[in-house]
């Protein structure tokens, strides 16, 4: 058994990334730039934020929080949208998510300027990847490609197994996969028995909410497990998967914490660089 470390892959490619931003700042005058739009004050919101800011500070991306109250208007969101849409020095920008229940998160998502959605989850960007178009992927099932990309794992043929559908994580990661030539089955609540499912995968990639949903007897030996569930249980973080079993059937794991989340972090990064190059690219034109 091997840990897939999100951490170590996360700040490996930080510091590539850091380099690149340097060049950008002695070639264009600046570094790239990053805003999240932070609604209200839910404590995992906050947390994810602050992680996203730090890993800012470390490549040396310029970055911004736009925090608004939880009781803003919709039609008021709207506006601090449009405005980012319009400012020339904002790269890319996301809206960082839940959002309260009285603002439609689909209206907002798809105000957000394609070429500036580095969290990949307007329709346009959603219709690039599903057409194999180049555009925004959503930030967690990036960051897990580029997570199995660092560690070599091969995909082409393999049978992996995606529990869970969200527009999110499940959806896109289950297409990332087949454009990588994996056979993938997707799985959701509904699924009538799992563990038939789970223990046909070479790859189980689970991101449900759940805690301890995949256990030893749904995974079959060698197989590789990357668990996207992020749960508290009392004062102890953990995921979707019965890790302290399950890891001694596999070939490859992810922990939780260490896994998933930093490369979700790393993705959105890159995902502003590339916004960043983009904008420089259209500019010559």
């Amino acid at each position: 058994m091997q840990l897939l470390e999100g951490r170590k892959t996360a700040r490996e490619l930080e510091g590539k990334l850091q380099e690149r931003v340097l060049e950008m700042i002695e070639k264009h005058g600046r570094a790239p730039k990053l805003v999240v739009v932070l609604v209200g004050d839910n404590p995992a919101s906050l947390s994810y934020v602050k992680s996203k800011e730090k890993a800012c500070q470390r490549t040396k991306i310029d970055s911004k929080i736009i925090k608004l109250p939880k009781t803003v208007s919709q039609d008021d969101l709207l506006k601090v949208i449009r405005d980012l849409n319009k400012d020339s020095k904002v790269d890319g920008f996301i809206v960082q998510l839940p959002l309260p229940e009285h603002i439609d998160e689909s209206t907002i998502l798809n105000e957000v300027a394609p070429e500036k959605d580095v969290d990949g989850l307007s329709l346009l960007n959603a219709g690039k990847l599903m057409n194999r178009q180049s555009g925004f992927v959503p930030a967690t099932p990036k960051g897990v490609m580029m997570l199995l990309n660092h560690y070599s794992i091969p995909l082409r043929g393999k049978h992996a197994v995606v529990v869970g559908r969200s527009n999110i994580v499940g959806s896109p990661m289950a297409k990332l996969l087949l454009n990588n030539d994996a056979t993938v089955t997707v799985t959701h609540r509904y699924t009538e028995n799992l563990k038939h499912y789970t223990l046909q995968a070479d790859l189980i990639v689970v991101a449900t909410g759940v805690v301890n949903l995949i256990t030893a007897d749904m995974v079959k030996e060698g197989a590789i497990v990357v668990d996207v569930g992020i749960n508290r249980v009392g004062d102890k973080i953990v995921g979707d998967v019965d890790f302290e079993n399950v890891k001694e059937k596999t070939s490859y794991i992810t922990p939780v914490p260490g896994g998933v989340g930093p490369m979700t972090i790393s993705a959105l990064i890159h995902n502003t660089m590339d916004a960043f190059l983009n904008k420089m690219e259209n500019s010559k034109k």
